[in-house]
């Protein structure tokens, strides 16, 4: 029997999502509908869906009109066009990043995961019987990544680099010159670079003319490159439950779907048809304006009470997507954030995620929560507010991290 780590950040949201009063750990942009997406578009009087339509399985790997309009957006600035048969539409990213993990690596291989990260990214095949290594990203250094250290990882066996930019939780950035050097390196031993751009392209901080701006991988020039997406985090379209891989390499598509035929037979004509319509050019600049605008204004609330309450929290102010990963310590020890984050949604109903629960693979990352600030604003402006209340009021409470004896 395949032995898999508990994933941890699903089961705390699973867990207590439904009780908290102040989602403050959901991670996408505020969820909107089918009629305001209609509102959004520059054609509102076009219908999202055809409801003569006989629901079949549809089109297996996805509607050409979906896969075209995603390859179309990967096209954007690059030297080579994206086919459309190079897309492989999914039941959302998670099932992407599954199904690219599931299908490349297996025992005797070696993968090199970006971290901190998305469980999932190591978990997956650390439970395949794959060698994992964690090239970690230093928050001292505004969470940055160091390629000297990746080219100490490589191995004579490694298949696989895993990167996630944007980054969950820190909505840290891999800058333009470090992402070609990590594609240069990765070319040097012909291992796949597999990126989870699924906050892509939630850059609220950065914009494309600056420097450091960061294209997809797909764009560096690189064959064996690989990148998943959703409809869920910059989409604001989570319960449509639409994802999708795209690659350089058509031979990782059509491995990739054939392993998709023993899970999801293909994505449900309605759902593909509302990312068809939200991705289509008369609606996706306006959606994703709204949600940059959205982060802009939300990012620097959240930044207000951080360096308000500096006695209490400190961070790395994020540059992109919808998380940050804020640190809270008592007189210079962390937090027991487990503790922490029940304690404050027991009497508060603000909830966040504890960072060393859900993203320290052992004892990193004690005292650290993640927050998605992408939510509402005024969710966002009260559930800060209850937590001002809660840390003058309730904190002195809160336990802090004990040393191990040795």
């Amino acid at each position: 029997m395949v032995q898999i780590k508990d994933f941890a950040v699903e089961q705390w949201m699973d867990k207590y999502e439904a009780q908290a009063k102040y989602n403050v750990a959901e991670t996408c942009c505020a969820s909107v509908s089918v009629k305001d997406l209609q509102e959004l578009s520059e054609d509102a009087s076009s219908d999202p869906l055809d409801f003569s339509t006989k629901l079949t399985y549809g089109a297996i790997r996805g509607s050409e009109r979906l896969r075209t309009t995603l390859a179309n957006l990967y096209s954007v600035r690059t030297p080579t066009p994206l086919p459309s048969d190079n897309i492989l539409i999914t039941a959302g990213a998670i099932q992407a990043n599954f199904l690219v993990l599931y299908s490349l690596v297996g025992p005797g291989d070696h993968v090199v995961c970006h971290y901190p990260t998305y469980q999932q990214l190591y978990s997956v095949p650390a439970s395949l019987g794959v060698e994992v290594s964690l090239w970690k990203a230093k928050e001292s250094d505004g969470w940055k990544l160091d390629p000297s250290e990746l080219r100490a990882l490589i191995q004579p066996n490694t298949k696989l680099l895993i990167l996630n930019n944007p980054q969950n939780p820190t909505g840290a950035i891999i800058p333009q010159d470090t992402l070609e050097e990590i594609v240069e390196i990765a070319q040097s031993s012909s291992v796949y670079v597999f990126c989870d751009e699924v906050y892509r392209p939630m850059f609220h901080s950065i914009t494309p003319m600056e420097p450091g701006f960061p294209s997809s991988v797909l764009s560096l020039g690189y064959e064996r490159t690989i990148v998943t997406g959703s409809m869920s985090k910059a989409y604001s379209l989570a319960g449509i439950r639409v994802g999708w891989i795209a690659s350089r390499d058509q031979s990782v598509i059509e491995t990739c779907a054939s392993a998709r035929d023993y899970t999801t037979i293909s994505v449900s004509q309605l759902d593909d048809a509302v990312a068809s319509y939200a991705l289509a050019p008369t609606t996706i600049h306006a959606l994703l304006k709204r949600n940059l605008e959205l982060a802009k204004v939300n990012i620097t609330i959240l930044e207000k009470f951080v360096e308000s309450h500096r006695w209490a929290c400190d961070w790395v102010k994020p540059r992109a997507g919808t998380t940050a990963f804020v640190r809270f310590n008592k007189m210079g020890k962390p937090v027991n954030d487990t503790a922490f984050c029940e304690m404050l949604l027991e009497r508060t109903g603000v909830m966040f995620v504890p960072g060393r629960l859900c993203f320290g693979n052992g004892e990193d990352f004690a005292g650290y929560v993640r927050i998605g600030y992408a939510c509402e604003t005024h969710v966002l402006e009260q559930g800060l507010e209850a937590l001002r209340g809660f840390l003058e009021d309730e904190y002195e409470h809160v336990p802090v991290v004990k040393k191990r004896s040795v």
